[in-house]
Parts: C-alpha cells; structure tokens; sequence
C-alpha cells in the first residue's frame, strides 16, 4: 500500500476511534448508552477534529509502524493531553453561550482510554507486522550473550528483520537473572543447554566483552562445543569508529581465543613512520609483508616500494594496493642481495624507510638449506644495511624472530645475525655523527602467516585429519597480523639506533589447545579415547630438528624496559657481539664460499652462542 494510503487509514482510524471513546465516555458517565442532543453530538465529533491536527503537528503519522520506538508512546501521551484540554476548552466556551456542557470527570475518562487505545492499537500493530506469516517461519532464532549496550543494539536491529526472532538473552550476572529487557527474557550462562531445544535457538551471538586471557578462551571454548552457530559482534570501539554495523556479526575466528586486549594504534606514531616518505618494503609480497605494505599505504606515504622476488605475489600486492590505497606503489622484482639493484632503489626514489621483512622462515626448510638459508637472510641483511648506511637511509627497521633467542635453529640463528648487523650499522653511524634509527622488532608467530602452524592445521582438518602436534607441551606466543603490522609500523617510530624492540605477545598459546579449539572452530570434534566417535584425531609425532619447545622473547626479562607503547617493550643493549660483526662475518663468506655446510653451521652457531 502507498505510504499516503496508509496514513489516510490510520487518521480515518483516529478519527472513528477518538470520536467513539467521546462518545463512550458520556455512557460511562450516565451509565446508560448515552444519546446525545445536538450540541453533545457536536462536541463528540469536535475531539477527533480537534485531536487530528495535534496529532499531525507532533508527528505521529510520520511515524513507520513497523519501526515505532517505544518513546513514541510519551508522544502519544502529550498529544491526547493537548487534544484533550483544547476539547474541554471548546467545551467550557459552548457552555458559555448556552449549550449543554460536559460534567468533569468525562475529559480524564476520554483522555485515559484514548491514550489506552491509540497506543495499543499503533503497539499492536507494530507487533502483528513484526510476526512472520504463518507459511514464512523464522529462519534465525537466537540467543545473545551479553545485556550491554552494544546487546541492546543488536536485539533491536534483529527485531526488525523479517526473518529473525531474539529469543532471550543470556548474562553472567545473577542479578539480571528472570528480568526483562525490551521485553525479553534474561536468563543464566547455565541455562543454554536447555533453552536450545526448548527454545529451537539456532544460533548464539556473543556481544559482552569478556576480559582478556583465560576469561575470553573459556567462554569460547564452553561455547564452541554447543549445538548452536556462535558468532561474535565486532567490538564496541570498531563499532563506534562505523568500521561495522551493530547488526553485523561474524564467525568466530581463531584470532577470538587468543584472549589479547586490543590497544588501539598510536595516530602519531604511525604518522611519524609513514607521512610524505619514500618507504622501502623488502619481501613484500610474504604475508607478514604484503600486511606491512597495506598498514603503510593507509598512511599515504610519497611512495611505497615493494620488493621481492615472487613475481605473482607481488603482482596480486600491486593489484590489491592500487584498488583499496590512493599511494603510489612501486613494485619491484630482485633480491636483498643484489646491492645494485638495492643502491638503484633508495637513489632513484630517495628512500629515507625501510623495512626488511624478506627472509626464509620456514624452520624444517631452512634446516635442511643451510647454505642459502645463510645467504638470504644473514648476507641479504648485511647488503642491506650496507646499502641504507652509505646512502644515508634515515630509518631501516628489521623484522625479527622470537627464534632468534638463544637459537636452536638455523633460521634462529640467522634471525640473531641480522639483528646484531643491523645494531652493528646503526651504532657505528651514530659513533660518526651520523645520525640514523636502525632497529630491529622481535615477535612471536603471527597467525595467518606463511610460517605459522594454523594454516597447516587447517589444511589437515579440512583433508579430515589427523592434525599433527611435534610435542603435547609445545607452546608458541601468537598475534593477529593486523595487529603486528600495526605495532611493527609504531615501534618504528619509538625506536633508536641499535634497539632491539619486543612486541608484547601475551601469554604463550599451547598448541594442542589451539589444535582442539580449530577443529572445534570448524564445527567438528576431537577425536580421543575419551570421545572414540570424533571427527578429527590429535597425532603427536615427535620434534622436528631445530625446533623448541618453548619460545622466549628476551635473552634478558630483567633488561627489559616499557616504552609509551604499552605493547612495545625495549631490551637492555648489549653491544659487544655486535661490535665484532666484521670478522664473524668475514669468517661466515669464506665458509660459504667454500660452501661447506658443516663449517658454515659452526660460524653460524659459535657467533651467536658465544
């Protein structure tokens, strides 16, 4: 129907409705079915006349029905007032000029039961057009976790969708146990269980913000294994920023049990790094690159270079850059080892920031690769230092490993070497009045990554299994890598020449647990003695060579200093290793020049272990 229509039927209904309750009010009054004279008659059908054009001017047909907000019912109430004392005005004037008045109690009878059947009959209507039609069921019957303000939000939106229903919500808070809120029902965490068959919920969105750590994974994780899809509302600080709207939710991600409070980025420090600069990105078309590239090219840096040698991967980076950034972006195809190809880029584009993510990461691989494993990522850091320091680079900020601590591996190993060369070129600049900022930033695993354990979990759960652990016990600390691009880029703008700069990665992750919280994630079940009839079995098959079974960050914990980051941490220098970097690595060419691999693990593990 036209929305002129409708608004004609609603005032015709006003009208009938106003002038029948008049009418009904004289009854009441004289308990008899009131039959009135001329001028009475008159003053009955003067109320809705009168009430209309209040009702106009205070916009209750502006009103859509389906929507109407429950403050619309104060509305109503004003409007019947000022219709009301208008009509007994009109009345006392009539009685007046010699026509038949109305005794006082008729206007509160009239104006009490025309608030009573003008806002329920608008309520009810609002509730007939929210049902669905009989052969049209709700597809979406759902419980929401959390009675906040973002829960509120979220009930009201689903309450106007056609194929919706909130069924009830769900809260920590014994308090809240048995209320109502917008008229529906809260009840206990405990009480899910139940409320799923007695209720037919088909899914559970969480909206409170439970604290991070443990408290977040456990409530994931009791989640998880019910007979229900969960999903997550974005948080309320995204909400806020319009990143998503309230109606919106998610799956739950892998990145949801981490149980890491989100800091938001530092304005001024990702201007500092990125502003009207030449920015250099050295492998960046890895995941921990391509990652890097976007955060920087939000920044509208004066050009962004990006460089490695996976021809497609930088093609898709490039196209990916050009559709969602206004920067202009330089692809690249070369090695950090070619130092023409290096000196050509920082002349040509005046380079004054580089980061250098290029590196092989993969622990089995470059174990069983020493020899470039060396090459790349120990001689391409010197090449590249070299470079930035002889043609003045101001900032060149190397991205690092938390393997590189006490390294049992030779991509470790090879981590450790690139920091202390780049702590090496920074120092000695700064010594000849030369001031600069090379620095390196030290993390954990970051999910998503080519490197990381997730993507080869998920591959094993959706092949059907088993997903394969090296030890029960092993632990890694994990991020998401949005958020290491984003503090990667700010610890950029911290550090100082010869720093090395630790990432706060929270509490270690067991990798058995985050194994179980995958599979559980993807809607299946482990598979143990305790549950024979699971879809996905757990194998452990013992370490791999070079690997650990658990990581640490420092060399030093009481070394280690806070910054005005509160997720960027700054270890204690210690500056003698670095100074001998000359010779060990003199020593490190001639072994690979030799390319005896047995000689280079030597220099490679003495340097860094002694």
């Amino acid at each position: 129907m036209p929305r002129r229509r409708k608004q004609f039927v609603l005032v015709a209904f006003d009208a009938a409705v106003l002038a029948t309750v008049a009418w009904i009010a004289f009854s009441l009054r004289f308990n008899r079915l009131f039959e009135p004279n001329m001028a009475q008659a008159a003053l009955i059908l003067a109320a809705p006349l009168i009430a209309i054009p209040v009702f106009v001017r205070l916009g209750l047909y502006r009103a859509v029905i389906r929507y109407l907000p429950e403050r619309a019912l104060w509305t109503i109430i004003q409007a019947m007032t000022v219709a009301t004392l208008i009509w007994v005005s009109l009345a006392f004037l009539t009685q007046m000029t010699g026509a038949s008045g109305i005794p006082r109690s008729i206007p509160l009878v009239y104006w009490s039961l025309s608030i009573a059947i003008v806002a329920g009959s608008r309520f009810g209507a609002k509730w007939l057009l929210g049902r669905p039609l009989r052969n049209e069921p709700r597809t979406k019957v759902t419980l929401i976790h959390g009675t906040g303000e973002a829960a509120l939000q979220l009930a009201k939106a689903l309450g106007g969708s056609p194929d919706a229903q909130v069924a009830g919500f769900v809260s920590d808070d014994p308090n809240m146990h048995g209320m109502d809120i917008l008229g529906i029902r809260v009840y206990p965490e405990a009480a899910i269980a139940r409320l799923i068959p007695n209720l037919g919920i088909t899914e559970l969105i969480i909206t409170s913000g439970p604290g991070g750590g443990p408290t977040r994974r456990d409530l994931l994780g009791r989640l998880s294994g019910l007979p229900v899809k969960v999903r997550i509302l974005p948080a309320i600080a995204d909400l806020a920023a319009g990143k998503y709207l309230v109606s919106h939710v998610r799956d739950i991600d892998i990145d949801d049990l981490l149980g890491r409070t989100p800091v938001p980025a530092d304005a001024s420090l990702l201007q500092r790094m990125g502003e009207a600069r030449a920015i250099l990105v050295t492998g960046a078309a890895g995941s921990i690159g391509s990652q890097l590239c976007r955060t920087i090219a939000a920044l509208r840096p004066g050009v962004l270079v990006a460089l490695d040698f996976n021809e497609y991967g930088l093609y898709r980076l490039e196209r990916d850059l050009a559709a969602a950034f206004d920067t202009r972006v330089v692809p690249v195809l070369g090695s950090v080892t070619d130092a023409a190809l290096l000196e050509n880029i920082v002349r040509t584009h005046q380079i004054d920031t580089i980061f250098h993510c290029a590196a092989y990461k993969h622990v089995p691989l470059v174990e069983q690769n020493v020899l470039e494993g060396v090459r790349n990522n120990v001689f391409g850091a010197k090449t590249l230092a070299e470079v930035a320091s002889a043609e003045g680079v101001a900032n060149l900020i190397l991205i690092s490993s938390d393997k590189a601590v006490r390294p049992s591996s030779v991509m470790g190993a090879t981590k450790r070497w690139a920091e202390l060369i780049v702590r090496y070129y920074g120092v000695s600049g700064t010594q000849r009045n030369r001031p600069r900022n090379f620095a390196s930033v030290r993390f954990g695993n970051v999910l998503g990554s080519s490197g990381s354990v997730v993507p080869l979990f998920k591959e094993q759960i959706s092949s059907g299994g088993p997903v394969t652990l090296t030890d029960e016990n092993m632990t890694r600390y994990f991020m998401s890598i949005r958020e290491a691009a984003e503090l990667i880029v700010q610890a950029g703008g911290l550090s100082e020449s010869g720093d090395i700069l630790m990432l706060d990665m929270g509490e270690p992750v067991r990798i058995k647990d985050l194994a179980e919280d995958m599979i559980l994630l993807a809607g299946l079940s482990v598979k143990s003695p305790a549950n024979p009839e699971g879809d996905i079995e757990i194998v452990t098959i013992g370490p791999r060579e070079g690997e650990k079974l658990h990581e640490e960050l420092f060399y030093d914990p009481q070394g280690v200093t806070a910054t005005s980051h509160p997720k960027i941490l700054r270890a204690r220098r210690m500056n003698g290793k670095a100074d001998a970097v000359p010779e060990a690595l003199e020593q490190l060419a001639e072994a690979l020049a030799a390319r005896d691999e047995v000689l280079v693990r030597n220099a490679l593990f003495d340097f860094v272990r002694a």
